[in-house]
């Protein structure tokens, strides 16, 4: 059958009791990259945040800073790490519960830390925007105070800030952004 067919549909959640999730249609599932049929965990990538967003779907991330499960994801992950004894937990936690169909190896292709060499877990962060006249003011005050070449440039970028509507404010980047 095709994926169309199970569109409209939903599943039990293997490993939380009384959980059901709606099955969904996605464009960046296709048969030729596996079985055409994946999770979603909109809290972890761009692709499933779309969906997610789509559908009005909540976006909880269940994965702190540090790559760990938070309380939110139940008292058997809480605490372990995601890449390493939390793979090994939600493995036992599908066996226990008859849902673990097959388990192989497979080398995922994650994102790599430049620094660590260590791979990355995309996760959800959350973030402020801010509608407000005092930002903007504050921003082109201070850009008013930079040296622009050539001086033509500062007009331009003033024009642009002013055309802003939202801002985001973000705790993600301690070295400011490029």
């Amino acid at each position: 059958f095709s994926g169309a067919d199970l569109v409209d549909g939903s599943c039990a959640h293997p490993t939380i009791p009384g959980k059901v999730s709606p099955l969904l249609p996605a464009n960046h599932v296709t048969m030729a990259k596996g079985t055409g049929l994946v999770h979603t965990a909109p809290a972890h990538g761009m692709e499933d945040y779309s969906v997610a967003s789509h559908h009005q779907l909540p976006t909880d991330c269940l994965v702190d800073e540090s790559g760990f499960f938070t309380e939110a994801a139940g008292p058997e992950l809480k605490n372990k790490n995601v890449l390493e004894e939390g793979n090994e937990a939600v493995i036992r936690m599908l066996q226990a519960a008859g849902s673990l169909l097959k388990e192989e190896k497979y080398v995922h292709s994650y994102p790599y830390d430049w620094r660590t060499k260590k791979p990355m877990i995309i996760r959800a962060s959350k973030q402020w925007f801010v509608n407000t006249a005092n930002v903007k003011a504050a921003a082109q005050d201070v850009l008013k105070k930079v040296k622009v070449i050539p001086t033509s440039a500062m007009n331009r970028m003033l024009e642009m800030l002013d055309r802003r509507t939202f801002w985001c404010i973000s705790r993600q980047r301690c070295w400011g952004v490029p």
